[in-house]
């Protein structure tokens, strides 16, 4: 192509080049099999035949992301300053709470409404005043709340005993995942107790989700629990921990293998270890079974798998395994 001399004229003599070098039939949507129909009939059947898991019922179903503002709102109930932008002090404190409480009692009784009533339709159960039923069951949590934050209290107070890179309570209430872990778990136990459906799993979700922290909302957790960096830890539905526990990263408290049927079958008997209080349990360990018990004060060290009971005052340890040095030892002879 020659050498164009002005600007207007090198753009046309691209766009000629281009044009010509593309030898591509361009497809208008008429000539281009279209597989929607096909698929809409396909899914459309899989779900109305009830083969596939769906909500296709006249009854609105709890929102995840509305859970997960009642677990943002609750967080500056608990931990009032740390967590809004309002600037807090004695004297409006009070007039704070009130606020963030009404707002909260109300979208948690909307909540609980759409589960009790997902939950109704799904089990063809006969009406149960789901409305009076969630404002009752809001109320039950927030009169709740004050043991809830003595709870938590006991939880920062273990934080700060339990790890000495901990500077202070403001540090564990902003930034561990441990703490957050369990502020979520003790929301979401408390809202199983009061037999709430659904709504306690979706924040042990969003905990996890945030975390790698899995703590199932049904385990019985004592005070002064803590969760030291925290990424892995599983605790099971029907663990039971005592008090002034520790648990480190990637500590499993688990179900030992279980039949293919065990959903039916064990769904409401223990299958996750009990541990007594004052232990500690480090990393990587893993404990298993419903009828395994870890005496109080025990040290379970890391990468321990256990599937027996071990009685109190005990350690339960791994033989160191024997190095294997290629090349030379650091510190050694040169």
């Amino acid at each position: 192509m020659s050498q164009l001399m002005d600007q207007d004229g090198l753009i046309m003599g691209k766009q000629e080049v281009l044009a010509g070098s593309c030898k591509t039939e361009t497809l208008t949507a008429d000539r281009v099999r279209n597989p929607i129909p096909d698929a809409v009939h396909a899914l459309a059947g899989g779900f109305k035949s009830g083969r596939w898991a769906s909500h296709i019922e006249p009854v609105p179903i709890p929102s995840k992301q509305a859970v997960i503002d009642l677990i943002e709102q609750a967080q500056r109930i608990l931990f009032p300053g740390f967590f809004a932008g309002e600037i807090l002090r004695p004297e409006n404190l009070e007039y704070y709470l009130g606020q963030q409480l009404s707002l909260f009692y109300e979208n948690l009784a909307n909540q609980i409404s759409s589960a009790i009533r997902h939950d109704c339709f799904r089990h063809n159960q006969a009406c149960t005043l789901c409305n009076e039923r969630s404002y009752e069951l809001a109320a039950g949590l927030i009169d709740s709340l004050p043991a809830i934050r003595s709870l938590l209290e006991s939880d920062i107070e273990a934080t700060l005993t339990g790890d000495p890179a901990a500077a202070n309570s403001d540090e564990v209430i902003f930034s561990y995942p441990g703490l957050f872990a369990t502020v979520i778990y003790r929301l979401a136990h408390q809202l199983h107790q009061l037999e709430v459906p659904l709504i306690p799993r979706i924040m042990s979700e969003h905990a996890y989700h945030r975390t790698a922290i899995d703590i199932n909302p049904e385990a019985t957790i004592g005070s002064h629990f803590f969760i030291d960096h925290g990424s892995g830890v599983v605790i099971g539905a029907t663990t039971t921990i005592g008090n002034r526990v520790r648990l480190y990263q990637g500590v499993t408290l688990g179900a030992l293998s279980l039949p293919k049927d065990a959903g039916e079958k064990l769904r409401n008997l223990k299958r996750h270890p009990t541990i007594e209080d004052d232990v500690i349990i480090y990393a990587n360990a893993t404990i298993l079974g419903g009828e395994t018990v870890v005496g109080a004060r025990s040290i379970i060290g890391g990468n321990v798998w256990l599937t027996e009971s071990v009685g109190p005052d005990t350690r339960v340890l791994l033989e160191p395994p024997k190095l294997v040095y290629f090349g030379r030892k650091a510190g050694g002879n040169r």
